[in-house]
């Protein structure tokens, strides 16, 4: 008797336990940890994972597992280990930190079915089921037979079914190959009629090839039809057979071999301790903080090369919206197919074929988004994460890991190097390395010794006082309309998509809200509509003031398509694109708006945060920032070092190859230390300044953060669940925990659900996950059943 123990696919606190399941004696031996399986749950089939085997179960009276969905385990013993360790650090359920780990395609996809049990004497069912024994729940909804089906339920005629399916589907290409020898070809060739002329060609065919091809090619090649390919294997000539095959995202794409470049005297000091930890097989947490243009991904590329060399494997991970067509080319270049790629831009698909490539150990080189932290390798070698202040490493919804706490985790397993690169680290990862916790490597200059670019930041005030109502400063315009005359290209950076940021009656006051949020509206011109960018309502754009019916209703603050519009005005000749969401969002769009770009088919290149990081393009001289001070006011202890590192990021565009560079930031607040020294380009000044104002704040890394937030449409139950949840943890944790709340989000109010929110800061709470954990439990019946949401974010990235 074979017993495994099962965490089921039902996201509740209830069934974050293993269940017990009896394995059915055709399948014992076979079913393993780490395998998906479909089991009974309730009336119904659910899918779940098998966790461990056991010989005896504490449970009288267990059901059997219904079926396997894997041949061989999806999860390794590692990634197992790793799910139940995410889940109590990041108070997330066990099932929903191993979905995390897999492709879209692996996610369970459930279908009801009703099945005949009457052995087909019932006519009357005989109409409804026809000559099948089952028939589907949406064609019985949509023929209104529910009713009449519930019926012969509670007769015993019917029963209903649920059945897990795969979405997982492998693509495949039908293949021939020949049967015969070259001399048994040629009498083949003897005998066939002499009218047979297409069967003849295909046979010539096969004489000069002896391996496998797609039957499509060969129609093609040969010029016949698929009745001559039949006849051929009717005669036992040749073979038909389906071919597994990946679909590649990149397959239409040529790389060119790249070799690996003279290192400067700066990247040989920096690779040393990197390559003495792989050499040795020990771990370190490098912190590799390099200026923009310094030669960082060179250093990654010879340190995979090492790890390779050894027979280990690689993970790098670049931020979503970096993980441009650019980045994958140099790795795709340097390792050839080695490289599998991981990110949102691939369809279902082809990422459920690249995470294949993995886990058959045909790829040595994972580069990817987030989640492909969760690579299946077995033998790591070397972990990097690059941009590792980037804020899309943070998942925003449950499991809300973040990619370097789960880096620094398999590093540490697999004895390898985690190395974290930037040209403006995070705060807290700084602040570890001048600790002594991550080992610091610094890289000061940029290659060929090219200088930083100049930057010149202007104070829109003044040109609004002397009568300049336009969105670029004088000094930017005239450096634009040169940059148009040399023939070199410029990028503008605004950090808000779509056309005005808000309507403003310009007699009462009154701004344009959502109504099932507590946000102003946004304009969009193409499609002349206000829309809301948390839930999605859209409306009309009115012509008078809802308030107060005048008519002097006016759109403030600038969006893309407003700057766009503007400058095919101001410079007709300038050709521009434009990259944001709303010309992004199809897919391979992000890839040929930049290819466009590098073949100089435009002069602006003009977008939102996704242009920031990542580009390397010769020819842009420069970097123009419209309004810096779009997230320095935000209601977040992180905006300083947010708008630092975005200025300083988008000014390391300019200037990277033999032209110089210039960069002009346009703001409102030049007095602002985070806008002064991301002009100067001075990390370590800006560090200094911004551990102040943390100290004084009681914020990381001096302190560490749990946000609550409470969300339900009933604002008294909010209100009152928030005000139970801050006693108790007041009561339960030290005199030295810092509890701001109840008080309300940022935004109140999202998708007619309030949300209010109580904030921890704490230096050592060992007890703080039980007590978190408790509270969920405690309040697990209204969340079932009363739609009521407890978010818990351990060390939030977002404070909205």
């Amino acid at each position: 008797m074979q017993i495994v123990s099962v965490i089921v696919d039902v996201p509740t606190m209830n069934t974050d336990k293993l269940f017990d399941y009896l394995v059915p004696e055709k399948w014992i031996n076979f079913i393993r940890p780490g395998m998906r399986v479909s089991v009974p749950f309730g009336p119904r089939m659910i899918q779940g994972f098998v966790l461990e085997q056991k010989d005896h179960s504490d449970v009288e009276k267990l059901k059997y597992i219904h079926e396997p969905l894997d041949i061989s385990p999806v999860l390794n013993e590692e990634l197992l280990n790793l799910g139940k360790w995410l889940s109590e650090k990041v108070l997330c359920l066990k099932i929903s930190a191993y979905q995390a780990m897999l492709p879209a395609a692996m996610k369970a996809k459930y279908e009801k079915v009703f099945h005949r049990l009457d052995g087909g004497t019932n006519p009357f069912l005989d109409e409804l089921f026809g000559n099948k024994d089952e028939l589907r729940w949406d064609v019985a909804k949509n023929n209104n037979s529910l009713p009449v089906l519930q019926e012969q339920i509670k007769n015993g005629t019917v029963e209903i079914k649920y059945l897990v399916k795969n979405k997982a589907n492998k693509k495949t290409v039908r293949m021939i190959t020949s049967l015969l020898s070259n001399d048994e070809l040629l009498t083949a060739l003897k005998n066939l009629s002499p009218n047979a002329l297409k069967q003849k060609l295909v046979l010539e065919y096969f004489l000069t090839t002896t391996k496998s091809i797609p039957v499509k090619k060969v129609l093609e090649d040969t010029n016949s039809t698929t009745a001559t390919i039949r006849s051929l294997i009717n005669k036992g000539y040749l073979k038909e057979e389906n071919k597994e095959e990946y679909r590649d995202p990149y397959e239409h794409r040529q790389f060119q071999k790249t070799t690996p470049f003279q290192l400067t005297m700066e990247q040989q000091k920096v690779i040393t301790p990197i390559i003495k930890s792989i050499e040795e097989n020990y771990h370190e947490t490098f912190l590799l903080n390099g200026v923009t243009g310094s030669g960082k991904t060179e250093i990654y590329l010879q340190s995979i090369q090492k790890v390779i060399n050894k027979g280990k494997e690689a993970i790098v991970l670049v931020p979503e919206i970096a993980l441009t067509p650019q980045m994958v080319e140099r790795f795709k270049s340097r390792f050839g197919n080695d490289v599998a790629v991981l990110h949102s831009g691939l369809s279902i698909g082809e990422k459920y074929d690249e995470w294949r490539k993995i886990q058959r150990k045909e790829a040595k080189v994972v580069v990817g988004a987030r989640s492909a932290i969760f690579a299946p390798f077995e033998n790591i070698g070397i972990i990097i994460i690059d941009e590792e202040h980037e804020n899309s490493y943070k998942q925003e919804e449950n499991p809300r890991y973040h990619a370097r706490d789960v880096a620094i985790y398999r590093g540490e397993l697999h004895q390898c190097p985690v190395i974290l690169g930037s040209a403006t680290p995070s705060l807290e990862s700084f602040a570890r390395s001048q600790k002594g916790i991550y080992t610091l490597l610094s890289m000061k200059k940029r290659m060929n010794n090219q200088a930083l670019p100049s930057v010149s930041i202007v104070d829109m005030r003044e040109e609004l006082r002397e009568g300049n109502r336009s969105m670029f400063s004088r000094e930017l315009f005239e450096k634009l309309q040169d940059r148009i005359n040399k023939n070199q290209q410029t990028v503008l950076f605004l950090n808000r998509r779509g056309h005005s940021s808000f309507v403003m009656c310009r007699d009462c006051g009154y701004v344009l809200q959502c109504p099932h949020c507590d946000i102003s509206l946004t304009f969009h011109r193409y499609s002349n509509q206000m829309k809301c960018h948390y839930c999605g309502y859209e409306s009309i754009v009115p012509t008078q003031c809802p308030e107060c019916l005048s008519e002097h209703i006016r759109y403030f603050g600038t969006g893309t398509q407003k700057v766009e519009e503007e400058l095919n005005k101001l410079l007709p000749e300038a050709r521009v694109i434009r990259m944001d969401v709303d010309t992004t969002s199809r897919k391979g769009s992000h890839e040929r708006l930049l290819q466009q770009f590098q073949d100089g088919k435009a002069d602006i290149l003009l977008g939102t945060q996704m242009i920031a990081k990542g580009l390397d393009f010769p020819n842009i001289t420069l970097v123009g920032v419209l309004s810096a001070d779009t997230m320095l006011h935000l209601p977040d202890f992180r905006s300083s070092e947010k708008t630092f590192q975005l200025l300083t990021q988008v000014s390391g565009r300019a200037g990277r190859h033999q032209l110089a560079g210039e960069v002009v930031i346009q703001t409102y607040t030049p007095e602002h230390y985070s806008i002064e020294l991301a002009g100067a380009q001075d990390y370590d000044q800006f560090y200094n300044r911004e551990m102040m104002m943390r100290k004084l704040g009681s914020y990381p890394p001096f302190y560490f953060i749990t946000l609550i937030t409470v969300i339900h449409e009933d604002l008294m139950k909010v209100v009152s669940i928030t005000e139970k949840i801050t006693k108790y943890l007041q009561a339960k944790l030290s005199n030295d925990t810092i509890i701001l709340g109840p008080t309300t989000s940022p935004i109140p109010r999202i998708k007619n659900r309030y949300r209010y929110q109580c904030l921890l800061k704490y230096k050592r709470e060992p007890e703080l996950n039980k007590h978190l954990r408790y509270l969920l439990e405690h309040y697990q019946q209204q969340i079932t059943s009363e739609g009521l949401t407890i978010s818990i974010d351990v060390n939030p990235y977002i404070m909205m």
